[in-house]
């Protein structure tokens, strides 16, 4: 029973640590602050996202080695050639674009571990809780987003 109930207070611990971090997190002033229940399915869903992005990644690149294994051209005329250098080079820019969504994926679980989740990279203020909510890898406010696109 002593196990037990030493785990039972570990896990109340870590359910007081993640709520004090989630409450911790910065938000726009007419919003209500993170409970730990929305940071857990923020967290849940780029977790999510990250296998989903390296499942991708992995297939892309077998995709690309497999092409690039059949790239013996003989016998083929130039469209054949054509179409195998352009489905190479589509697999590359989508393996590309994973990682890149990858990248932005980790750093966001990070910016939530290390508590500047929810902070705008350009101007300091919050992104506002709405906004990650619906865009979890955002690291810009709406002001400065819209900024960056008019550029």
């Amino acid at each position: 029973m002593t196990g037990a109930k030493a785990k039972v207070d570990t896990m109340a611990g870590d359910s007081k640590v993640e709520a004090a971090e989630a409450a911790a997190l910065v938000v726009r002033e007419d919003e209500d602050p993170w409970t730990e229940g929305e940071l857990t399915e923020v967290r849940e869903l780029l977790n999510a996202d990250s296998l989903r992005l390296r499942e991708e990644i992995d297939e892309a690149e077998a995709d690309i080695a497999d092409l690039l294994r059949s790239g013996d051209s003989g016998g083929e005329d130039q469209a054949d050639t054509g179409t195998k250098t352009f489905e190479r080079e589509h697999e590359m820019s989508l393996a590309a674009s994973h990682r890149d969504m990858l990248n932005q994926t980790e750093r966001a679980l990070g910016r939530i571990e290390n508590g500047t989740y929810g902070i705008c990279e350009s101007c300091g203020n919050p992104i506002g809780k709405a906004r990650l909510q619906a865009f979890p890898r955002a690291t810009l406010c709406m002001t400065c987003k819209q900024r960056q696109e008019r550029r």
